[in-house]
């Protein structure tokens, strides 16, 4: 009965996993289905009366995007950070020197600004590489037109009665470097006296500020609309996986719009209008987001397009119009994010530049209540021990302690159980020709000696959510990105590279990934292996067979899986393994399972 109940629990705790699947896939918010109206609306071509829509994504035939690039439709491009997907140094160089640059320096970014068309394309992080090796380049996160994949940001104006400054216009600098000591000016006058200014400035970290300002020096009104827009050719690489989303995504009116590549290349285009928020793309760990005038109401844009045989995606947001009389000024001001997605530094922008949710770009799960608990706990302990993996062991020891209690009661239950083995196995030979009279004489065993074989499941079931939380943190955050451990271990986020397979690395061969299997996955495969034995065998021979290959499949499922996350496995098994060993020995239960006489 009591192996009965083990099996359940097992079963229970794959149809949680499998439901958690389908509920986090369901859950997500449903894309807004364009009205005709809208469709009407996307097709308005600038030159209109009163709403004219955003220049395309291309920048014009001077820059346009090269012919033969990698990444046709149905072929991804290399994802920021990914190994081998740097620009060829040449063809990088050459689109950095096709247009007058102002370079951006500070202590965690460095790159350009192309002065022709005013767009931030070209941007490098300084405190991130693509792989944990020590000559490994650092993340570039914005490429230039003339790259194989351009990703940039640019504002400007539209509209139907004034010369506007466009993608091909070249901007004059106040300054040749912007850095967070020295914001830059760029200034542009069109024929008819209407001046553009954009004031630049950008912080210590990721957050640029953009002031977008309009001088009407002419004797005629000018109306235009401003906008913000982030352009991404080509369909990156992506994890692919449940717990996280990588793509188009948006806050408007408080509420989270996630949008997947797969989803915008089927619909083109969605529209939302919102006062506050924000707009953007995330990778997995990199971000770049519009955040527009979180006061004013803005008209928002996903949407796709096939130019040269790649998709290119775009957000954007649009501002009313603003009517500028001769002599008068008009201005309204937005942000920028280009960088890491580091826990504090989103929550410290939130809450500086009051963003709507701006949180809401660390993917936190369903399980937000535990997953940012767990992180924090994990960055304060990493704080004083200097090491995310200690930090792991500390917390590990943090949760066995909080369910100690439980624990405890269901080790005890446990080990009556195991005292009662003999017994139960007279009974079930006694009354192996009448099943319902042999489970009536189990369960009056059971009440007599006062044992509950179903609270040996009761530690299993609170710690599901407890490993679903941590493995949102150890996957989805940077924190845990190239964060060593001790010995092999350099990557906390990646899968242990160690394994027996190729003699840990003296044979020069890779194995194939569903036998690669490292040596901590082994040592948590062993860890669980000793919490079997302690256990109550089962009698049902067939029943014995299934729990030996339990933890030898256990060990296969989370070869693959991050190392952090199979250390907590293992350290937690360990600890129970410690408990139940000591328990067992205070109630004289018998250690392990005995040969049968």
């Amino acid at each position: 009965m009591e192996q009965k109940n083990l099996l359940l629990a097992i079963v229970l705790s794959a149809i949680i996993m499998v439901g958690f699947q389908w509920y986090s896939a369901s859950q997500r918010p449903e894309q807004p289905v364009q009205t005709a109206e809208q469709k009407k609306a996307a097709a308005i071509k600038p030159g209109t009366a009163t709403s004219p829509a955003l220049p395309s994504t291309s920048p014009g035939t001077t820059l346009s995007a090269p012919s033969s690039v990698p990444g046709a439709p149905g072929v991804a491009v290399p994802l920021p950070g990914v190994n081998g997907a740097a620009q060829k140094a040449e063809e990088l160089k050459k689109a950095l020197t096709a247009s007058p640059r102002l370079r951006i320096e500070s202590d965690r970014v460095t790159g350009s600004i192309s002065l022709v068309g005013a767009r931030i394309d070209d941007l490098t992080l300084k405190d991130y590489r693509e792989t944990i090796e020590k000559d490994s380049k650092n993340i570039s996160l914005l490429l230039p037109f003339g790259s194989s994949n351009p990703y940039y940001a640019d504002f400007g104006w539209v509209s139907a009665d004034t010369k506007v400054p466009d993608a091909n216009t070249v901007w004059t600098a106040s300054n040749q470097t912007l850095s967070p000591k020295a914001p830059v000016n760029l200034t542009w006058q069109n024929p008819a006296g209407v001046k553009f200014i954009q004031e630049l400035s950008l912080d210590e970290n990721y957050m640029f500020s953009v002031n977008q300002r309009v001088e009407n020096s002419g004797n005629k009104p000018a109306t235009v609309f401003p906008f913000g827009r982030i352009s991404r050719t080509g369909t990156p690489e992506i994890t692919d996986f449940y717990i996280l989303h990588e793509g188009l995504l948006g806050v408007f009116d408080g509420v989270l719009t996630e949008i997947d590549y797969d989803e915008i290349q089927e619909t083109k285009l969605v529209q939302n209008k919102t006062k506050g928020g924000w707009i953007g793309i995330t990778d997995k760990y990199w971000l770049t987001a519009l955040i527009p005038d979180q006061k004013s109401a803005t008209d928002t844009r996903f949407s796709d397009q096939i130019q040269k045989k790649l998709d290119t995606y775009q957000v954007d947001f649009r501002g009313d119009a603003q009517t500028i009389a001769p002599g008068a000024t008009a201005e309204t001001s937005s942000k920028f994010f280009a960088g890491a997605k580091e826990a504090q530094l989103i929550i410290d922008y939130r809450d500086q530049h009051n963003i709507s949710r701006f949180d809401l770009a660390i993917d936190w799960g369903w399980f937000e209540f535990l997953t940012k608990p767990i992180f924090f706990a994990l960055v304060y302990f990493t704080d004083y021990l200097g090491n995310m993996g200690l930090s792991i062991l500390l917390l590990t020891v943090l949760i066995k302690l909080a369910f100690f209690p439980l624990a405890n009661k269901s080790y005890r239950a446990m080990s009556k159980m195991k005292l009662l083995q003999p017994e139960m196995v007279k009974l079930r030979e006694r009354f192996k020709d009448d099943r319902a009279r042999m489970n009536q004489e189990v369960m009056q065993l059971y009440k007599r000696e006062k044992a509950n074989p179903a609270s040996g499941c009761l530690p299993i079931l609170p710690q599901i959510p407890v490993f679903f939380a941590l493995y949102k943190v150890v996957f989805v955050t940077i924190e845990l990105r190239h964060a060593p451990f001790y010995g092999w271990i350099h990557d906390l986020s990646a899968a242990d590279p160690l394994t027996p397979f190729n003699l840990f690395g003296l044979i020069n061969w890779t194995p194939p990934e569903i036998i690669a299997i490292g040596v901590w996955p082994i040592i948590m495969g062993v860890t669980m292996f000793i919490q079997q034995k302690l256990n109550p065998p089962p009698p049902d021979p067939m029943q014995a067979k299934i729990f030996m290959f339990l933890p030898i499949m256990f060990t296969f499922m989370l070869a693959r899986f991050p190392a952090g996350l199979v250390i907590y496995w293992a350290w937690n098994n360990a600890l129970s393994v410690l408990q139940q060993y000591v328990i067992m020995r205070k109630a004289g239960a018998p250690i392990g399972n005995p040969k049968k006489t």
